[in-house]
């Protein structure tokens, strides 16, 4: 059983029950599936806006809402350049997957060398950062300061690849996708924004750039600038939940359940969830 008939059920998304719901196709830090049913019933009445995702990370609140159309940021090239891929008809070779160590790192090893010889926005740069992604451990995105990905082998059981991804094709027709600072995308007035920055902790570093303090504050007096009506999460830090309320966001928080935690800590955490221009 794949991945995509795995999760079908999932009862968060707004479309017609018909449809089947597509879970995302990466493993991702920080994802937010979870938050799917809080944000369903603030996009309700904007759905015939384009959603745009500043940071869209692994896709998941875009392919739960499954809006007509959508923008989709991330500053990860190697991100957006599978979800391009995908949306041109993206097949992987049974040859291209295998859950051995081995094997990964070699693939690893392959993967960088398009990174280190900037090639790395093809068809194969993308089966290959997929594949990493799915063996690699605990679903990490990370790289070191020259750009290549360093996450370790995983060492799975049994890995669930997707090798068919035209039912993701089918979905992003209508959807852009770009790789590019935030503060560089065109909002439009009627646009809905979702936003979901790298949480306020000490790891941060999922593409080759860092994003800092400096750059949540950045973030903060950009959605200022904007009319649009949008939804921010992160994690409920302190000084988080003080740089938005100081900038006139209606805040609350939510239960979020820990992914990662390098104490074994898996108790629920706490999820800001902060509103601006809803009407």
């Amino acid at each position: 059983m794949n991945d995509v008939a795995e999760l079908s059920d999932t009862p968060y998304a707004l479309q017609d029950s018909s449809e089947r719901i597509l879970p995302p196709p990466l493993k991702w830090a920080g994802g937010k599936r979870w938050l799917l049913s809080d944000l369903a019933p603030l996009f309700q009445n904007y759905r015939d806006r384009r959603l745009v995702e500043p940071f869209a990370g692994g896709m998941a609140i875009t392919l739960g809402l499954l809006p007509e159309r959508a923008l989709i940021n991330d500053v990860n090239p190697h991100l957006i350049n599978f979800y391009n891929q995908i949306k041109q008809g993206l097949l992987i070779a049974e040859s291209e997957l295998a859950n051995e160590r081995g094997f990964y790192f070699k693939q690893r090893d392959l993967f960088n060398s398009l990174v280190e010889s900037n090639t790395a926005n093809t068809a194969q740069a993308a089966t290959l950062f997929y594949y990493l992604n799915r063996t690699g451990f605990n679903g990490l995105c990370r790289f070191n300061s020259r750009g290549l990905f360093n996450v370790p082998f995983g060492r799975y059981k049994t890995i669930n690849y997707i090798r068919d991804f035209s039912a993701y094709t089918r979905r992003l027709t209508h959807w852009s996708f770009a790789c590019q600072d935030f503060e560089r995308l065109t909002i439009e007035p009627d646009d809905f924004l979702y936003v979901d920055p790298p949480y306020d902790v000490e790891f941060t570093k999922y593409s080759k750039e860092d994003f800092t303090w400096t750059d949540q504050e950045r973030l903060v007096e950009w959605l200022r600038s904007l009319t649009t009506p949008m939804v921010v999460s992160n994690q409920a830090t302190e000084r988080v939940i003080d740089l938005y309320s100081k900038a006139g966001f209606e805040i609350r928080t939510v239960s979020a359940p820990r992914r990662i935690s390098c104490t074994g800590d898996r108790e629920p955490a706490l999820e800001m969830v902060a509103t601006r221009n809803l009407g």
